[in-house]
């Protein structure tokens, strides 16, 4: 069984970037002085600039209530990053990644507990689970450069799966 952690930028680092106000990150005013703008949080990549375009899409999730979850597959976007943002009343979700190439490496699988405060991308070619909402339905943006080609999303099941540990809401 993996271990499931709170989400943070330096453990998160290896699969891709944590979208939130940060402390290493001095914001400049905007808006008149009524808002702090935090820059460059992230540089979504898009590697295949002749044929990809940005999509920048909704997705709305189901909750998983249980205290166990099973990763039964993983998916990876080879050229592009994939970023998301959880959007209105959303809770907490979880995040599942691993490193590798054509094939997941199990033993980089890594689990988090992300907040409705932050946001996250996938490098690309980083395995991930889809969004695991927790708690209540959460919609999230996401953006990704697709062309509507296989490469778009790789799947790969798992056989066996992975169990991963969901903390209780605190």
């Amino acid at each position: 069984m993996t271990l499931t952690q709170p989400l943070s930028s330096e453990a998160y680092f290896p699969y891709g970037d944590v979208i939130a106000t940060r402390e290493d990150v001095v914001p400049t005013p905007a808006n008149m002085g009524t808002a702090k703008r935090y820059n460059w949080l992230t540089t979504p990549r898009n590697l295949r600039p002749d044929s990809a375009l940005p999509n920048l899409c909704v997705f709305h999730c189901t909750p998983f209530l249980g205290s166990e979850f099973q990763v039964q597959l993983l998916e990876h976007h080879p050229d592009s990053t994939q970023v998301f943002i959880p959007m209105g009343s959303a809770s907490r979700y979880l995040v599942i990644v691993a490193l590798g190439g054509d094939e997941p490496d199990l033993s980089t699988l890594r689990t988090f507990i992300a907040s409705k405060h932050q946001g996250i991308t996938y490098h690309p070619g980083v395995w991930h689970h889809p969004l695991i909402a927790l708690d209540q339905e959460t919609d999230f943006t996401c953006l990704v450069w697709e062309d509507r080609t296989a490469r778009d999303c790789v799947v790969k099941r798992l056989d066996p799966h992975v169990r991963v540990p969901v903390p209780a809401r605190e």
